[in-house]
């Protein structure tokens, strides 16, 4: 049996994963026996989710008391197992926990001291009155800020929510989840305190603001989850006025994490950048940057995709961004839909919407074609169908081969700007980060499903660091006295 969607009491198959996003535990009481436990285990597969542990909690004479734990495909998917479990003879299901909700009960991220404050004399040296000379000293020299505050090693994660993922204008309350996990995994993989700042405004011109008055405190902007165009104007116009560097991390993350996959992917297939013609699907901040990015790196040519269709220069009513893919990509001018657009493509990127293509699409391809489905949590393919066609497929789910994950770059890619004081981020430290990313896996480790290393190996944050660190230091001899900042052991 597949996994199901509900609607209207009618089951319908669905051909969502099941993914560990929507993971449940049911306790259930069984009748003891020697097949009690796997008969559970047997009725949630055959219900398509997948098990990850049993633990039994309870028992006596007569009954078994277990936590069955799995992974489902969405919430009404979940649903469904647990009918599945009530249905079974001598079966009573007790409790069912989402354990994603579960996760985030209280938020994920805290404010801890690094100093003791337990003596009279600790409290006089961290507050006042000793805290007033290192007040004065900023004064006199403002530059020692990132040197005595935390400035040295904070970043501020600002989103106006209104690119939330793949969910959309869900505005800033319902973004901080989100922005609470990029703050945790800064500190996880890169060793930097980063901070949720959730504005109630999606005005440009008060973004901007808001966002110049407390650059103050941080040592670098990661811009996240802004739709464009207005992300592209907020950034470029943040970087004009603030000496830290901007990062907006939807487009130059999910760049350098592109690129770096499709250095390695082209190394598997054994082509050349320069050879290849790519289509990316979804014209938006990620997928401007990315083309951007390879354009930058001599690829061969591009197609763009987005709602409109195929951007090519008949079209009329462009804005500045679109116009300057236009202006810079489709050799060839195309102008029809997305599967004749792949006709032939060496490269398929997607970074839109599920399910625009199918197996048979990917068939049309070029001889060893490379995929890369990246919408969430439903790529733009199945990924198994396109496995049957294509030489190497990549997605961004954690339980498919090849995740291109945004955090094989931001924690290494700020971990290196603010050991070097850096005060922009550059296209070139991006290049640098991409190729640091692609050189972890190694030539001798490279195959059709491993052309990106594991987001905890702990070898790419300072990789990154090293290679970020490097570029900033060519472009500036403003650098820390201290040594690089220690990035977590994984």
């Amino acid at each position: 049996m597949k996994p199901t969607d509900s609607t209207k009491g009618d089951i319908v198959p669905t051909t969502r994963l099941p993914s560990a996003g929507y993971s449940i535990t049911v306790r259930v009481a069984v009748i003891a026996d020697s097949s009690a436990i796997g008969r559970l285990t047997m009725a949630v597969g055959e219900a398509g989710a997948i098990v990850t542990a049993v633990d039994v909690v309870d028992s006596d004479h007569l009954r078994v008391v277990a936590d069955v734990t799995c992974d489902t495909a969405d919430s009404a998917h979940a649903d469904q197992v647990v009918k599945a479990l009530e249905a079974m003879d001598g079966v009573e299901v007790r409790k069912v926990s989402d354990r994603t909700f579960l996760l985030h009960l209280g938020g994920k991220i805290e404010v801890t001291s690094k100093v003791n404050l337990k003596t009279r004399d600790e409290l006089s040296r961290a507050y006042t009155p000793g805290v007033a000379r290192v007040c004065q000293a900023i004064a006199d020299n403002p530059e020692d800020a990132r040197r005595l505050t935390i400035k040295r090693n904070t970043v501020a994660v600002v989103t106006d929510g209104s690119a939330v993922l793949g969910l959309g204008n869900l505005g800033p309350a319902a973004a901080l989840p989100v922005m609470e996990g990029k703050a945790a995994l800064f500190k996880r993989f890169g060793g930097v305190d980063a901070w949720p700042v959730c504005l109630d405004t999606q005005d440009t011109e008060e973004i901007i603001k808001i966002v110049k008055a407390i650059a103050p405190v941080y040592g670098g902007i990661n811009l996240e989850d802004i739709a464009a165009p207005r992300c592209f104007e907020i950034e470029a116009r943040l970087r004009e006025m603030l000496d830290i560097p901007v990062f907006h991390d939807d487009q130059h993350g999910t760049a350098i994490c592109v690129l770096a996959a499709l250095t390695n992917a082209l190394r598997v297939v054994g082509k050349k950048l320069a050879d290849v013609k790519v289509v990316v699907s979804g014209a938006g901040a990620a997928g401007t940057a990315i083309m951007k990015l390879l354009l930058r790196q001599g690829v061969g040519d591009v197609i763009a995709y987005d709602r409109r269709g195929a951007l090519h220069r008949d079209m009329a009513g462009l804005g500045p961004d679109w116009q300057w893919l236009v202006d810079n990509t489709n050799k060839d001018n195309y102008s029809g839909d997305l599967p004749g657009a792949i006709v032939g493509a060496d490269v398929f990127i997607g970074v839109s919407a599920p399910n625009l293509l199918v197996g048979d699409d990917i068939a049309r391809m070029a001889p060893n074609a490379i995929v890369f489905a990246l919408a969430n949590p439903d790529p733009e393919v199945d990924p198994r169908e396109a496995r049957k066609h294509a030489a190497v497929v990549a997605t961004g789910r954690s339980d498919q081969p090849n995740q291109i994950n945004n955090v094989l770059a931001f924690p290494g890619v700020f971990r290196g700007m603010l050991d070097a004081q850096a005060k922009e981020f550059t296209e070139e430290m991006a290049l640098a980060a991409a190729m640091a990313i692609a050189d972890v896996v190694g030539e001798e480790k490279l195959n059709p499903s491993v052309i990106v290393p594991s987001v905890f190996d702990a070898r790419v944050a300072p990789a990154v660091a090293a290679a970020v660190r490097a570029v900033a230091q060519q472009s500036t001899t403003s650098v820390l006295d201290a040594d690089p900042a220690p990035i977590p052991e994984a």
